[in-house]
C-alpha cells in the first residue's frame, strides 16, 4: 500500500489513496504521450530518465487548452503545413501553432520539424496508454491578422494580437473535443488531466487566479468521462508545499525539490509497483553514465565501466531498454 509521511503542525500534505487512478497503470510496456505546459515537461523528464517509453509535446510547450485542441486537430486530421501556415519575424520562421522550439531561418527546416511530428504523434497516439495534459493558462491571443488563436505570440508586436480570457465554456468545449479526439484514435487510452502551479503572473495575481480556476472547474467537468483523471500537482504545490523555498529565483516555477515531490507523488499514484526494482537498474545505468572519472585509467575505473557495460546490456536483453 502507500507509504507517505505524517502530518504535522507545519504541514499539510496531500494523501496519495485519496487520489484517483486507474487499475491500468504506467509501466515499461505503457506508452505516454505528454502535452501542455512546461509543467508536464517535468514529469515528461523523469520519465525519460527512467527509459519509459513518452512522447513530449510535439509542438513544444503549448499553455491554453484550445492550443492543445489544435496539435489532436491537426494530428487526426495528419494535416500537412505549407509555408503559407508562417510567419517571418525577427529574421526567423514560425508557425503560431507552435513553441518556438519548432522556429528556424530556414522555412523549409520549420516545416519538416511540423509534418514529420504531426505524422510521429498520429502513430504513437494509437499505441499510446495514458495521455497526460497540463493546462496552463486560459488568457489567449488572438493574431488579429490571420484571425486566428495563437499557441506563442514568438515576440511579434503585441500591437498585432488581441488577449482575451476564454469563457468556461469554450474551455468545456475545447477538453471535449480533446477528449473526443483521442478517444477517436485510441479508445483505450487513459487520459490524465492536471492543472499547471506555474503562475503566469504577467497576467497579474488577480487574474491569474481567474485562469487557473476556470480552468480546474472545467477540468472537474472532464472528469465524469470514462477513464479520465485529475491528478493534483497544481493542489500539491499550492496547497501541500506553499513554500516560497519551493521556488526558483523567478519565484514562480517549481524547484528541483518541488519537481521531485510531486513525481514522488506521481509515482505512488500511477507507476506500478512491478516497475519499481527496474527503475532502481535504470537508476543505477544513469548515475554510473553521469560519473565523472577523476583517475579514468585505473584499473578500477576499467572494472567500473566493464560493470556498467554489463548492466546496460541486461536492461537491454530482459526489457528492452537501451541508452
Amino acid at each position: 500500500m502507500y507509504q507517505h509521511h505524517q502530518p504535522s503542525m507545519f504541514h499539510t500534505p496531500i494523501d496519495p489513496k485519496t487520489i484517483r487512478y486507474s487499475n491500468q497503470k504506467i509501466d515499461y510496456n505503457a506508452r505516454v504521450l505528454l502535452v501542455g505546459s512546461c509543467f508536464v515537461e517535468h514529469i515528461g523528464a523523469k520519465l525519460d530518465y527512467y527509459k519509459y517509453q513518452n512522447l513530449i509535446n510535439p509542438y513544444g510547450i503549448l499553455f491554453h487548452p484550445l492550443a492543445i485542441l489544435r496539435l489532436f486537430q491537426d494530428v487526426k486530421n495528419q494535416r500537412i503545413y505549407t509555408s503559407g501556415d508562417l510567419v517571418y519575424h525577427n529574421e526567423l520562421w514560425h508557425s503560431v501553432n507552435h513553441h518556438s522550439v519548432m522556429s528556424h531561418p530556414d522555412k523549409s527546416v520549420v516545416l519538416n520539424r511540423i509534418n514529420r511530428q504531426i505524422k510521429d504523434t498520429y502513430a504513437f497516439l494509437q499505441q499510446a496508454s495514458h495521455v497526460v495534459l497540463t493546462l496552463g493558462t486560459a488568457w489567449v491571443y488572438h493574431f488579429t491578422e490571420r484571425e486566428t488563436l495563437v499557441a506563442n505570440c514568438h515576440k511579434i508586436p503585441a500591437e498585432r494580437f488581441d488577449k482575451y480570457l476564454l469563457s468556461s465554456e469554450d474551455i468545456r468545449a475545447g477538453l471535449e473535443a480533446i477528449i473526443e479526439i483521442i478517444r477517436d484514435i485510441n479508445p483505450q487510452a487513459g487520459i490524465i488531466f492536471t492543472l499547471s502551479p506555474v503562475r503566469h503572473l504577467k497576467d497579474g495575481m488577480i487574474d491569474n487566479m481567474h485562469s487557473k480556476a476556470r480552468l480546474l472547474t472545467a477540468i472537474h467537468q472532464m472528469v465524469n468521462h470514462p477513464n479520465t483523471y485529475y491528478f493534483p500537482a497544481y493542489e500539491i504545490m499550492m496547497d501541500d508545499l506553499r513554500d516560497y523555498r519551493f521556488y526558483t529565483d523567478d519565484m514562480l516555477h517549481p524547484n528541483t525539490l518541488a519537481v521531485n515531490y510531486v513525481w514522488d507523488i506521481f509515482k505512488k499514484v500511477w507507476l506500478s509497483p512491478d516497475s519499481e526494482n527496474i527503475m532502481i537498474q535504470v537508476d543505477r545505468v544513469q548515475k554510473g553514465l553521469q560519473h565523472k572519472a577523476l583517475f579514468p585509467d585505473t584499473q578500477a575505473h576499467q572494472t567500473f565501466l566493464r560493470q556498467l557495460e554489463q548492466r546496460k546490456e541486461e536492461l537491454k536483453i530482459n526489457y528492452g531498454i537501451e541508452f
